[in-house]
């Protein structure tokens, strides 16, 4: 999505995108299980951290809580406003190391004036855009040598799950080999292979290290009926913790929709 093709304005995508989807359990178990997963790779704070399509700021602020300098880069005007309308929750002085930056992926390298960062992050983001090589190759120009890239986006390997889940049995028998989807939020979708964006990843310089799964079983839950209470934390916390311990184990990770690719740049 371009800077001045503002795909999050109208049809209340922003609100839908940075209220309700973080306002529930899937909502929280991604940003959870997604954070704790960043801290086993990042170097420690106060590393500069780049958040490329970064929004309303649910992966990066909890970085800026724990030390690291943000920098949270996105393409649409709204979502930066919803950003911006979230950061009186921070403490004074994680609000201190946060910067919104209003610019397209696809110009980061420049939009930083050429800035290196010890992460870049680039989450739910890449299956928006016709294909992802434009965008891996910014994020890998924008890493520091012995920093992290770090990609989630849709798992074309599982995309048969959800039709089969909501039942639409033909969908499901298409969706064996398909790339493409309209996503839970009406949007049309793209996904990717953890195979396809390594390779793009090593072409850039930033070998692979380790994926993961975001979610699996909140997901599955969510797409038969059931309905997770948010209010409930000792229901919430132990969603948390299956979640992320099912994220780094196979079988579970290859079954997840959506994945999480870290790539470390080489020293050097």
């Amino acid at each position: 999505m371009g800077s001045s093709d503002d795909g999050w304005a109208g049809a209340r995508l922003a609100g839908l995108f940075a209220d309700d989807a973080y306002a529930t359990v899937k909502g929280y178990v991604r940003t959870y299980v997604m954070h704790q997963q960043l801290l086993q790779h990042l170097p420690p704070a106060p590393a500069p951290v780049l958040d490329v399509g970064g929004g309303a700021g649910h992966q990066s602020f909890p970085l800026a809580e724990a030390g690291y300098d943000v920098t949270l880069l996105d393409p649409s005007a709204e979502m930066l406003d919803k950003a911006r309308g979230r950061l009186p929750r921070l403490s004074d002085a994680a609000r201190g190391r946060v910067t919104l930056l209003h610019a397209d992926g696809l110009d980061a390298a420049d939009a930083v004036d050429g800035r290196r960062f010890a992460g870049v992050l680039c989450h739910g983001v890449l299956g928006y855009l016709d294909e992802s090589g434009p965008l891996v190759d910014q994020l890998c120009r924008c890493v520091a040598p012995g920093g992290i890239v770090s990609i989630m986006t849709g798992n074309a390997d599982t995309m048969a799950v959800r039709p089969a889940m909501e039942q639409r049995w033909a969908d499901a028998l298409a969706a064996f080999d398909a790339t493409r989807e309209v996503g839970v939020l009406g949007v049309p979708a793209r996904a990717d292979t953890v195979d396809e964006l390594s390779e793009l990843l090593l072409a850039g310089g930033v070998p692979p290290e380790r994926w993961y799964g975001v979610w699996l079983f909140v997901d599955w839950l969510e797409f038969t009926g059931v309905e997770l209470d948010p209010t409930d934390e000792g229901q919430v916390a132990a969603t948390a913790a299956a979640e992320f311990e099912a994220a780094a184990r196979d079988p579970y990770r290859q079954l997840s929709r959506v994945f999480h690719l870290v790539g470390r740049r080489t020293e050097g």
